[in-house]
């Protein structure tokens, strides 16, 4: 027995899920924190570093430019499905980055300006935290809610991004701008809320993406709202609509007359510059513990599940442990899937090494306890890590965090010395 084993703390572990038996164990362990009754695998996503591995040998950017926002018919689609790795750290954005090189010029460059805006969102949240649930630059558009929910789903449109959204966790970047749309600059609906709702089902839904992707959907990034409409359907989508109950009075026929709010007044200032960048992101090498003690356990997070974890790597004999945290899961709702996902991920680890698995408060678990942990890029990781005993490890940026503005994509790129792709990018946050 290890001595990560010997501190565990008295009535938080779990047992360690196993492969095959991963939706039994949240259902028995952890299905009274969950959204739904009957606890349910992805259909068509698997976790843990051996999936990881297969979905991104398979995976060939060739013709991504072309295809990465196509919806139907779905053996058009080409979008990778990579996005859930790359949420968890089951797959880093530099070896994504090395995996296109050698594709078409077109297909790298655009990937790879995917994979920046994926680092220009962490560095946005790593900066701002809470604030990025606030309106960046522009108020929301403004308008009457229409009905009691966002996503009318006698439109066969929203019906089938809502049923892959709820059923699979995962959407193409394409469906997730319809639904964001329609749920505020149509419905008018708080664009929180429907935030959140992705957020309780995405399997790749991190609080930087999914709220930077909301932000510029619906105009409070960029001033411009995504005009929703059935041009989009009849172009990404053929078919879909000829099928629709609504067909013959299509509530999305035209574009719809919407414009953002004024500016924000009171902008934050960390919009402009961070003078904590070195905080922000993080060690730039290992910071060893300050009591010049041993780690006794490599402690992981929903960021970092992956055997590439700098912590788990230099400490390849040490217990990892995860800390499920029991009054966030009660608040969240989260479903059931993204439990499964990340138990997926640790039973897989549990082949390799030894896994720890607690339910509980994190510093309470943790608390006393000798660690090394590779500095997740969230603001809430710091606020924990604060409180530890902790030897950090640096976060594999692709590009690491400065000080300059990070108002747009643009002047984040052109002040974090991000690399250039070629690629004209759009304005639109897309989804590997």
């Amino acid at each position: 027995m290890s001595a990560g084993t010997d501190r565990a703390r008295p009535g938080s572990r779990l047992p360690t899920p196993s492969v095959g038996e991963e939706v039994a164990w949240v259902q028995r362990h952890v299905g009274h924190l969950v959204l739904e009754p009957e606890v349910r695998a992805s259909p068509g996503f698997r976790g843990g570093q051996s999936a990881a591995d297969a979905a991104l040998a398979a995976f060939d950017v060739t013709g991504y430019a072309r295809a990465r926002n196509e919806v139907l018919p779905r053996r058009a689609r080409g979008a990778s499905r990579l996005s859930p790795y790359v949420r968890h750290g089951l797959i880093d954005l530099p070896t994504l980055w090395a995996h296109v090189a050698s594709g078409p010029g077109r297909d790298r460059d655009k990937y790879r300006d995917e994979l920046l805006w994926q680092e220009y969102a962490r560095h946005l949240h790593a900066r701002l935290g809470d604030a990025l649930r606030s309106p960046l630059r522009h108020e929301p558009p403004r308008r009457t809610p229409d009905g009691e929910w966002g996503w009318n789903r006698e439109m066969a449109c929203v019906d089938l991004a809502v049923g892959e959204l709820e059923s699979d966790g995962w959407l193409v970047n394409q469906t997730r701008m319809w639904l964001a749309s329609q749920w505020s600059v149509r419905a008018g609906f708080d664009w929180r809320e429907g935030a959140e709702h992705f957020e309780r089902h995405l399997l790749d839904g991190s609080a930087a993406a999914n709220l930077l992707g909301w932000q510029w959907t619906i105009g409070t990034g960029t001033g411009k709202p995504y005009g929703f409409s059935r041009w989009q359907v009849r172009k990404r989508a053929p078919g879909l609509c000829e099928a629709c109950p609504l067909n013959d009075h299509c509530p999305i026929d035209g574009w719809p007359n919407s414009t953002s709010g004024p500016a924000v007044t009171n902008q934050d200032p960390l919009l402009r510059a961070d003078p904590r960048a070195h905080v922000t992101a993080g060690p730039a090498s290992v910071e060893a513990l300050d009591s010049g003690a041993t780690p006794e356990a490599v402690w992981l997070t929903w960021e970092s599940l992956g055997d590439g974890d700098p912590a788990l790597v230099a400490h390849p004999d040490l217990p990892a442990v995860l800390v499920l945290d029991e009054r966030l899961l009660g608040v969240r709702r989260l479903s059931g899937k993204r439990l499964v996902f990340v138990a997926e991920a640790l039973a897989d680890l549990a082949t390799r090494r030894e896994v720890e698995v607690h339910l509980g408060d994190p510093a309470t678990v943790l608390g006393g306890r000798p660690l090394a942990a590779t500095a997740a890029p969230v603001p809430g990781w710091r606020r924990l890590a604060s409180r530890l005993e902790i030897e950090r490890h640096p976060w594999p940026w692709l590009v690491r965090p400065g000080s300059g503005p990070v108002t747009s994509f643009t002047a984040w790129r052109r002040s974090s010395g991000a690399p250039t792709t070629g690629a004209n990018r759009g304005r639109s946050p897309r989804r590997r």
